[in-house]
């Protein structure tokens, strides 16, 4: 062991001393509209002197850069100065990147345009925050997982459990939709709760990540299907001059990422990962074993300046067991196998976009197809010899076309276009369940069932420069619909009109503004639900579309070029949001655990609001601490069966985030990033039907008291989570080592408690004599939070 001490120390000393710094980057300058290259265009590292000039084909070149996260700024006349997104610049590879820029019709001397790195679009000039490739890969606790970086974001709540939820200003996890390189990806973690967004660990591999665009509110009208965010990736093209290989050894897995050129126009991106969770758990006792693997590919071909084609998808294969194997196990453990199924998944998407550029505008044609494969079951007691509880087998299939034409034309930008959308869902569900009634019935739910849809969209967007750019309004119109029932092929139920406005008041201080009304398609396992009679039930129900009004108002102030502080107040209106028959509980409280997700009778009788405002900076201290801090206080509602407003299971009311990172000499940084979060509502347990056998022994888990919905609340939440990273540069390699400490002070979170049955010496449930019979029954506390160090190594030649 002291040998191999030494023989690392002195490695480490080598590659001190063996250190290169010498990176290069290549790009190109174009005008957005129509991609015609932009010559002799300003382009320099954005904060420092260093530039360089496009030459006639809009091409630039730097050359000994100094390796790190670097944005370029670039300047001509006649268009608007932007700063690019940003860039890792190593030696083991030539980075490249595309600049687009904006025509303007500002003559010189009316105004002198700083560059900033902090963009806003016309459409969505409030609400919408952009990471960059830094923010991501050195986020403390973040892991490299875009999922865990999001939840450091304004208005995002995060949980203490495994758990990668996306709670958006109090709105539910089933409201949010995710792009990449503008294709609808439908999951974006492994192990994904059906019908919702969460899962315990983020599928997009980071490695390939450009920036990230998350809209907590403001949608644009080419974006629909959503009422709480919409996440925009965006990936690198491959390398142009050769192929470059990176292998990283993270948290819970193992990658491996190539990238280069395939021909003289066409470059390619490939990656696949494989976890080791399986053993880290089984090692440390945890009652659940998931395996994951995943791939990610993206090829790109540049026929000519007018003409380019993207060929994409993203997949993942996910294996869930129970460690029914541990000796003696806790009561936390015990209630954890009690309840949760075997769940196995795969799911993929796989598309194709292609623009063509026109003299002032451009074409984007986007054809996809993506699938879900989901497979639960449970036997009585874990006992593969005993019936099953649970056996449910799903697949939600969706084939999409989608036709965008964006252009600017007499100082107006048109984004207009159309989609359409064949999906099928298919079932089969077996479940035994006791129906808590006024008269409690043991019930056995056994169905089969398939649905295919034909959906459509239509949309359109206009937007306007006012006042030498201090004034931009933009309007848009947006409606969508299926052929599932009348109500919801009929396009003037889902209407959905949207208006923004930005107000420069001074060079540095802003006023935003948005409202707008969005509509969301219930879930498929809603959608196909059935009766045992084999009725589509919810539409006879005459199930809707989820409608949400959004308000949006807010100031921005920028004190200078990379500052940047806002406040924002929101509002948001639900209606027709689905209502359990079984429970009279709103399926906006629902999604945010394990399983499938809204795979029951309801009926769109659902209200709710969520409401509250943001407080954001990102600023540096003496110029040298990069710190991020937000805070938002958030309300979320929804009416209970005697149309009173109770909290929703989003109801958090505090959120605190504060992110501070510096880099320091020879390629060492240091990050830490603290998060509060305001205690769940959760709903006691139904002590006396709990306890019945025939209703426990059907979920071998406990019945909440829905007439006490959301009467408690859990503890606060915080956690200080830290990382260091140490980077080395060689001639044509480097290596990055990281230590990425989560709950650094161990802080444990009272969560609702769990409700187990007490057995005997012999292990056994203690039945008490009836009738009716029951289990003795407990509540045992439950504590989330632990300390969970990581080291990580990332190798790029």
């Amino acid at each position: 062991m002291k040998k191999c001490l030494i023989s690392l120390l002195l490695l480490l000393f080598v590659a001190h001393i063996a250190e290169a710094q010498n990176g290069t980057i290549k790009g190109r300058v174009f005008n957005e509209k129509n991609n015609e290259p932009l010559p002799f265009t300003n382009i320099v590292i954005f904060g420092t002197n260093i530039g360089s000039t496009s030459d006639l084909d809009g091409n630039f070149l730097f050359t000994g850069v100094t390796p790190g996260f670097i944005k370029l700024a670039a300047s001509s006349v006649g268009f608007e100065t932007v700063v690019s997104a940003e860039v890792q610049v190593t030696n083991a590879k030539t980075v490249f990147i595309d600049i687009p820029m904006r025509e303007t019709t500002i003559q010189l001397e009316q105004v002198v345009v700083k560059a900033s790195p902090f963009r806003k679009t016309e459409e969505s000039p409030v609400s919408m925050r952009t990471l960059g490739i830094g923010d991501i890969e050195r986020n403390p606790g973040g892991n490299r997982d875009i999922s865990k970086v999001i939840q450091a974001l304004p208005g995002v709540a995060s949980t203490v459990a495994f758990r990668n939820d996306l709670i958006v200003r109090g709105g539910g996890p089933s409201e949010n939709r995710f792009y990449l390189d503008g294709m609808e990806i439908p999951n974006l973690n492994h192990f994904a709760t059906q019908g919702s967004s969460g899962g315990p660990v983020g599928i997009i591999n980071v490695d390939f990540i450009r920036e990230v665009d998350f809209y907590s509110g403001a949608f644009p009208a080419n974006r629909g299907n959503a009422m709480s965010s919409i996440l925009e990736m965006k990936q690198i093209d491959g390398n142009k001059d050769r192929l470059v290989i990176k292998g990283s050894v993270g948290a819970s897995d193992l990658s491996l990422a190539l990238n280069g050129p395939l021909s003289e126009r066409t470059t390619f991106l490939f990656s696949a990962r494989r976890s080791y969770l399986q053993f880290l758990f089984g090692v440390i006792g945890l009652p659940f074993l998931p395996t994951y693997n995943d791939f990610q590919f993206k090829v790109k071909t540049r026929f000519d300046q007018k003409n380019e084609l993207t060929v994409l998808g993203i997949g993942a294969i996910d294996q869930f067991s129970l460690n029914t194997g541990i000796k003696d196990p806790t009561e936390d453990q015990r209630y954890i196998l009690n309840y949760l199924p075997v769940n196995n998944q795969w799911n993929y998407a796989i598309g194709a976009v292609y623009k063509h550029f026109r003299a002032k505008s451009f074409d984007t044609w986007v054809f996809s197809r993506n699938m879900l494969n989901n497979e639960a079951f449970k036997h009585e007691n874990n006992d593969e010899n005993l019936p099953k509880t649970l056996d449910y087998v799903s697949q939600e299939i969706e084939n999409k076309f989608r036709y965008e034409n964006s252009s600017r034309i007499n100082g107006y930008k048109l984004i207009a276009g159309a989609g359409g959308e064949y999906a099928k869902f298919n079932t089969n569900t077996f479940q035994q369940v006791f129906i808590p009634l006024a008269e409690d019935t043991l019930r056995s739910i056994d169905y089969g069932s398939e649905i295919d849809m034909f959906k459509y969209h239509l949309f359109a967007q206009v937007s306007r420069n006012f006042s030498n750019d201090r004034l931009i309004l933009s309007m848009g119109l947006r409606t969508d619909g299926n052929n599932y029932s009348s109500n919801m092929s009929n396009p003037l139920n889902q209407l959905s009109p949207r208006f923004s406005a930005a107000w420069a008041i001074t060079d540095k201080f802003f006023f935003n503004f948005n409202t707008g009304r969005y509509f969301q398609q219930p879930a498929y396992t809603t959608l196909g639900y059935r009766n045992n009679a084999g009725e589509l039930v919810n539409k006879n129900n005459n199930l809707k579309y989820i409608a949400s009004n959004h308000l949006v108002a807010g100031f921005e102030y920028r004190r200078r070029e990379a500052s940047k502080m806002t406040i924002e107040g929101f509002y948001k209106h639900y209606a027709n949001y689905p209502v359990s028959v079984t429970d009279s509980i709103s399926l906006a409280n629902k999604g945010g655990d394990f399983g499938v997700f809204g795979n029951e009778e309801v009926t769109s009788t659902g209200t709710g609001r969520a409401y509250g405002f943001e407080v954001y900076m990102r600023d540096k201290i003496m110029d040298q601490i990069d710190v991020i801090l937000s805070y938002t206080f958030v309300r979320s509602e929804f009416k209970d069966f005697k149309d009173d407003f109770i909290p929703s299971s989003w109801d958090n009311r505090h959120l605190i985030n504060l992110t501070m990172s510096k880099e320091f000499k020879r390629n060492w940084n240091l990050g830490a990033k603290w998060r509060f979060v305001g205690g769940n509502p959760y709903t006691p347990w139904d002590l006396d039907r709990s306890s019945l056998r025939d209703a426990w022994d059907a979920r071998r888990q406990g019945y909440l008291d829905y007439n006490q919905f959301n009467t408690l609340r859990t503890g606060s939440f915080h956690q200080l989570d830290m990382r260091i990273d140490k980077q080395y540069f060689f001639n044509k390699w480097s290596l990055n080592l990281y230590v990425d400490v989560q709950n650094l002070y161990n802080f444990k979170q009272a969560g609702a408690p769990n409700l187990i049955t007490e057995t005997d010496d012999f292990g056994n449930d203690i039945i008490l004599v009836g009738p009716p019979e029951r289990y003795k029954i407990k509540q045992v506390v439950n504590e989330s939070g632990t300390v969970l160090p990581t080291i990580g190594i990332i190798v790029e030649f």
